[in-house]
């Protein structure tokens, strides 16, 4: 389970920059996984904080994604993985924009929404912004779903 904040302020969207599988840069939506016994809400408060330097405030829960896949495993037995991931819409509420230190981030950035399909993203970038702009009343967004 994970929770990820799409916050788009004045056209521009925030996103955080990963280290890529094979090396290079991924850009992703502030967010990730939940503590044992945390609620998906502060999930995505603290994500966002410790991503960003933003303290967000989510207004909306856009909707869900899940997914599953077969990983190859490291001792020779695959893994069978179920991944699901709520989308929320916030706003930025205080904090400065700064970087993440030690973490699973290495910078946080704004960028123009209609330039984002230029960027090197995540598969979860461009479901936020589906779910952001289609508001779909089930929370789940039919043609981008793999």
């Amino acid at each position: 389970m994970a929770a990820y904040a799409l916050c788009v302020r004045d056209g521009q969207l925030l996103l955080a920059r990963s280290p890529a599988p094979g090396g290079g840069f991924e850009w992703v939506l502030p967010g990730g996984g939940m503590e044992h016994g945390e609620d998906p809400y502060d999930t995505v408060v603290r994500e966002v904080e410790e991503e960003t330097g933003y303290l967000a405030e989510p207004t909306a829960l856009l909707g869900i994604d899940s997914s599953r896949r077969v990983l190859p495993a490291r001792f020779g037995r695959d893994v069978d993985h179920h991944g699901v991931r709520l989308v929320y819409e916030a706003r930025i509420t205080g904090g400065e924009l700064r970087y993440e230190a030690n973490g699973s981030t290495d910078m946080a950035a704004w960028h123009p929404v209609a330039a984002v399909s230029e960027l090197t993203c995540v598969s979860m970038v461009g479901k936020g912004l589906a779910m952001w702009r289609e508001r779909p009343a089930a929370g789940r967004i039919g043609a981008v779903r793999k």
